[in-house]
């Protein structure tokens, strides 16, 4: 169980964002957008093909941790506990002085795999909430408030219901100030660049 929640937190706090920003556009993002260590912001500072790579590599990573834990453990609630610990480190990376993304990518990688048929109308909803907002925050907050009901309505284990209320809640508090910008229109809307 240790173990499992050690390397899900690890490797979470692989800072895929950093890395690719630096790569394509040699920007600190830190320091550059909004200065948040996820695929937006790297979409926004480096371009649209940046962001979807380090989208994929944030979903890999939530997912990869929980399958990791699958293998060490033949209960749900190391899986369960790794996919929070993948969310926490991309969060709060060890590597960068816990200051890192919101966790929506490793979010959906993690519950995309602990449970399929809950992550993917979340998806939905993200997808839904985004396009007719252009606001990819209220998509995220939306889409994370809604798997833990999905998930529960769909028969996945008390584990990984109380992982995604979790989850949710740690999302929800990560969008705090995107959601005051969304209150007094200075949120940056979808497409927007830097």
């Amino acid at each position: 169980m240790v173990t499992a929640i050690v390397a899900g937190y690890l490797l979470g706090s692989i800072p895929f964002a950093l890395f690719a920003a630096r790569r394509w556009s040699g920007a600190d993002l830190r320091r550059a957008g909004s200065g948040n260590l996820g695929a937006t912001n790297v979409m926004r500072v480096s371009g649209v093909s940046a962001g979807l790579v380090v989208a994929a590599l944030d979903m890999a990573k939530g997912a990869v941790g929980v399958l990791m834990a699958q293998r060490l453990s033949g209960n749900d609630a190391a899986p369960a506990m790794a996919a929070v610990a993948a969310v926490v480190g991309h969060v709060y990376p060890v590597w960068l002085r816990f200051r890192g993304g919101k966790g929506v990518a490793t979010a959906f990688g993690a519950f995309a795999t602990l449970t399929p048929f809950a992550a993917v109308p979340a998806l939905a909803v993200f997808v839904v909430a985004a396009s007719a907002t252009k606001y990819i925050s209220i998509g995220s907050v939306l889409a994370s408030l809604s798997l833990p009901p999905l998930a529960y309505f769909l028969g996945s284990a008390p584990a990984v219901v109380i992982a995604a209320t979790a989850t949710a809640v740690l999302i929800v508090f990560r969008h705090r100030t995107n959601l005051d910008r969304v209150r007094t229109g200075t949120e940056r809307r979808l497409g927007a660049r830097v």
